[in-house]
């Protein structure tokens, strides 16, 4: 054979990575993937669907400022997780911070070790809601992770009225403290106040309980076969005669006196009793057992509610996450985002998707 021609490049040596015998692999260009819907509905939302201004920042206390955007995720046993925590439109628009604050946790090792997710929303319009927030998912992350032995035990025995009793008191105790908080703020407790959601997921692989409880709005839902199944737990109505601050009084006493005519006059409390407190919001709890393939979604009330009032929203979402794999974190952030007209609060969410 000739020699080659005296003006041709010589060969380059394969790169110092690569073995001498083995061709160099083509780039693989990633999988192309359905653009996430920015909305759903029949109009677009009224704000921007990016962050526009920032809330106002303490040169003193900047640990007070709150993130636009939490997410984060894991995968124990037979479930695989995503949270995600984003502000409201409105309170992009308008410079406000997040009023919905976000706790993933895990207590313990191996399979006895628990998964807790905490979600909470501030009251509306007052100035510290984002506060009482992150308190209310700090207290009740504490008070379960010192109980968590005893809680995961409960769950493995199927106990649900032991769990029922238990989770009840926790909660009440964390809100408790919240009150308190708000006492030595000096602010109103329903200005200091949260709703708390909560779910808890053993890291066992054969116990398929799943176990939901808190206070206040949202929604606890389930994707199976391709269907949302609203499972929010639903609270007992009260029963019985009107009692005497609850309803409408009744016109005499039992002992036959005849009550006055409500003049709209406060009355100064008794210095026998106590001053009343502000009605509770009732305890919600449910204990389910997953099937491989379900979904369940827990999230505070600016998803819950436009999941109930536009079904494309829910069609949507049940296109995305019936598919045979968990989303990763950030297509669980695009899913989650998906806007809808009407409703610009924040959202927090936490689906467990189940090997």
């Amino acid at each position: 054979m000739p020699p080659p021609p005296a003006h041709s490049a010589p060969t380059p040596p394969p790169p110092d990575d690569l073995p001498r015998n083995q061709p160099e692999r083509p780039f693989e260009r990633p999988a192309a993937s359905p653009r996430p819907r920015g909305h759903v509905g029949s109009r677009p939302p009224t704000y921007d669907a990016e962050p526009t201004a920032l809330p106002l920042a303490d040169p003193d206390d900047l640990d007070d400022l709150v993130a636009d955007t939490v997410l984060d995720g894991a995968r124990y046993g037979a479930c695989t997780l995503r949270a995600v925590s984003v502000r409201g439109d409105s309170a992009r628009y308008r410079g406000e911070p997040r009023r919905d604050s976000l706790l993933t946790a895990r207590f313990g090792t191996g399979e006895r070790a628990l998964l807790l997710v905490a979600m909470a929303t501030g009251a509306r319009a007052t100035p510290g809601a984002h506060r009482a927030a992150a308190e209310a998912c700090h207290w009740i992350g504490r008070a379960v992770g010192r109980s968590h032995a005893r809680l995961v035990e409960d769950i493995r025995a199927g106990r649900r009225g032991d769990l029922k009793s238990g989770l009840h008191r926790l909660t009440d105790r964390s809100l408790g403290k919240l009150r308190a908080s708000a006492a030595e703020r000096g602010v109103d407790p329903e200005e200091y106040a949260a709703g708390l959601r909560c779910l808890l997921l053993p890291a066992d692989p054969e116990c398929r309980t799943r176990v939901f409880f808190g206070v206040g709005p949202g929604g606890l839902f389930r994707l199976r076969d391709g269907e949302w199944q609203d499972i929010e737990p639903q609270v007992a109505e009260t029963k019985g005669e009107p009692v005497v601050g609850f309803g409408s009084p009744p016109s005499e006493t039992p002992d036959g006196d005849r009550l006055t005519m409500d003049l709209g006059i406060p009355t100064p409390p008794s210095p026998y009793e106590p001053a009343p407190e502000p009605p509770r919001e009732p305890f919600r709890f449910r204990t389910s057992v997953a099937r491989p393939g379900d979904t369940l979604l827990v999230c505070s009330a600016g998803l819950a509610e436009p999941l109930r009032g536009e079904p494309e929203l829910g069609e949507y979402l049940a296109e995305r996450w019936s598919r045979p794999e968990p989303p990763g974190l950030a297509a669980f952030l695009a899913d989650s985002q998906v806007r809808v007209k009407g409703y610009a609060d924040d959202r927090t969410a936490a689906a467990v998707w189940e090997a």
